[in-house]
């Protein structure tokens, strides 16, 4: 097609036969699509596929590239995997940084896309964009790690590879896709791969894409990589994302015993300045990367380091009131090792400690604060109570109802909580099914609203709506409804970011972040495109997702949070109480100010617009 910056054509694999088929884009597809999870979207809305189930053989998973991807600016190495989520039966994209982004694409193509399911377990290798299946015996039940080692033996260092777990064998609903240590993580797209009985795809090519104003891009990709070296980036440089806790813990906003408390006394333990300064620790960057935010600190037991987050740190921790920070490094590596979201995960183990304390579970041994019983937890996730890494913790005996146990925590916490019944769905830590991260709505309570109304379910990284509540624009604890516009702005930056792809760190570096990426765009692909013309495209990519949830079966009372965030105020907090009248005022607000229905229908107008390929 000779667009700048793309290839005009995804490539269409059918894992049942072995087959791959290159399908033309359009280019009006692709502007208004762009790219990443934009594209992905898109191409589920052409399929359609949002009246399939999940975890079916004709459900397709999506791998979406975009123009950016091979180009000098850095964090551009990054690629989207949308699909139907198991875990929440809405749309699911889930980004991730690596190698496997730019070989994708030098396949000659902007997607790929899977669907049907192999005989066996099998791989999908894509050589330039020639397609076969091999046999995957050798890798089936290994770590991601494992594996990639395996297959760069077995095909060589030119192949990047992205693979699944033993939970996304399993069809854990949580299960992420893997590479180089980097993971696809929310939403379950590794069980929607594994459904597939694909455990790994293999890419490598020769074909390259030209920019449209090359010399001119390389310069501006110098000027935003001196911008990520300094102020906006540097806490992340520093001590990474984990640099949030004891923050969030002073303001009282730390989740913690399964959204019980706000604060944790554990919280000094395992920050990352106190586990600075006992542990090893080393910095390193995904590919293409100019900040370095990646941690990893090193484990006692000598086998190795962990990359620590925020999200891991506060899931696996406070969460479920731990505070040895052996054991929360040791949970995150085997999450790491399972193939499982880490978030979900401990969202998950977090709820079933709180039933069996009640008296829901038959889980003597699941208690907040019990370290053995989170890594005996997780061990059942991925269906081995038996695993040798979890011997050093005591009294992990075990129990008839593990099995049992096991096959509840895969689900995550809202089908858990419907099958444990007792009403417990009112202290389920999800939204849509999808567990809420690190940050209490109670006392953020436009990032609130984010969660309630995401299109993903509970989510921080598709709204960033905690920018508002942590400017003065607002006041956190009761931002008023006209907060739900300032959060619809950070909605839309998210969805233009996780399109071009570029990574949310680099956010704070930009002045005017729709007009500077329209220069970006104008560079690589030659369009006329301005800042007006990528604002209205950010808004229509939110609607494209509202349009494929309600086609899913969304309903207007799926926007909402657990009864427990809207009755009960922070203990810590009185004033960070948040009321059912208060959040359903700014969803009205936020509905109308997309130009949907005050409950979040389609307009006419939004609802007819379709995309032709």
């Amino acid at each position: 097609m000779g667009i700048p910056g793309y290839h005009g054509q995804f490539l269409r694999v059918d894992v049942g036969t072995g087959g791959g088929l290159s399908v033309p884009l359009e280019e009006n597809f692709l502007r208004r699509t762009i790219g990443g999870s934009g594209l992905g979207v898109g191409l589920l809305l052409r399929e359609n596929s949002a009246g399939m189930q999940a975890l079916s053989a004709a459900a397709p998973l999506v791998f979406a590239f975009s123009p950016l991807v091979g180009s000098p600016l850095t964090t551009s190495a990054k690629f989207a995997v949308v699909s139907k989520s198991p875990l929440t039966e809405r749309i699911n994209d889930s980004l991730a940084s690596s190698g496997f982004a730019l070989a994708g694409r030098r396949t000659g193509h902007d997607a790929i896309m899977l669907v049907g399911r192999a005989a066996e377990p099998s791989i999908v290798v894509i050589d330039d964009g020639h397609v076969r299946l091999e046999a995957a015996d050798e890798i089936w039940g290994m770590t991601p790690g494992d594996a990639q080692q395996r297959l760069k033996q077995r095909f060589g260092s030119d192949y990047q590879t992205a693979v699944i777990g033993s939970a996304g064998e399993r069809g854990v609903h949580y299960a992420t896709i893997s590479h180089d240590g980097r993971h696809a993580g929310r939403g379950g797209s590794g069980a929607v791969m594994g459904s597939k009985n694909i455990k790994a795809i293999c890419v490598r090519g020769t074909r390259r894409c030209d920019w449209a104003q090359p010399e001119r891009l390389v310069e501006l990709a110098r000027e935003i990589s001196r911008k990520s070296f300094g102020p906006a980036t540097a806490k992340y440089r520093e001590l990474g994302t984990a640099t949030n806790l004891l923050t969030f813990n002073r303001l009282n906003v730390l989740p913690v015993r399964n959204f019980q408390q706000g604060s944790f006394e554990g919280a000094e333990r395992i920050s990352p300045e106190q586990l600075g300064e006992v542990r090893e620790r080393t910095r390193a960057s995904c590919a293409a990367c100019t900040i370095g935010c990646e941690h990893l600190y090193s484990l006692q037991d000598g086998k190795g380091s962990v990359r620590l987050e925020y999200e891991n740190l506060f899931a696996l921790g406070p969460l479920c009131g731990i505070s040895d920070p052996e054991v929360v490094l040791a949970a995150s590596r085997r999450c790491d090792e399972l193939g499982i979201d880490t978030i979900s995960a401990g969202g998950t183990i977090a709820f079933a400690m709180e039933c069996a304390e009640l008296g829901y579970l038959d889980a003597p041994w699941l208690r907040f604060g019990d370290g053995s019983g989170l890594l005996r937890a997780l061990d059942l996730i991925g269906g081995d109570s038996q695993d040798p890494g979890n011997r050093e913790y005591p009294g992990n005996r075990e129990h008839p109802g593990d099995a049992e146990l096991g096959r509840l925590l895969r689900l995550g916490s809202r089908r858990m909580a419907i099958e444990v019944g007792h009403n417990s769905i009112r202290f389920a830590p999800q939204v849509k099914g999808l567990e809420i991260p690190g940050y209490d709505p109670r006392g953020l309570q436009t990032m609130a609203l984010g969660f309630a109304v995401g299109s993903r379910g509970a989510d921080h990284n598709r709204s960033g709506a905690y920018e508002v509540d942590f400017s003065s624009a607002v006041d956190r604890r009761n931002p008023g409804a006209g907060a739900a516009l300032l959060a619809i702005e950070t909605e839309d930056r998210a969805a233009l970011m996780d399109s071009l792809i570029l990574c949310k760190f680099l956010r704070g570096i930009f002045v005017d972040f729709f007009e500077e990426s329209a220069e970006i765009l104008r560079l690589v692909t030659g369009w006329d495109v301005n800042a007006d013309e990528l604002r209205a495209t950010a808004r229509d990519l939110v609607t494209r997702k509202k349009r494929y949830n309600i086609l899913a079966g969304w309903t207007p009372d799926e926007d909402t949070l657990p009864e427990r965030i809207l009755r009960q105020p922070l203990p810590e907090d009185s004033l960070s109480s948040l009321s059912a009248e208060r959040l359903a005022e700014m969803i009205r607000v936020y509905n109308l100010g997309r130009g949907w229905t005050a409950e979040g229908w389609l307009t006419e107008n939004e609802g007819s617009a379709e995309i032709h390929c």
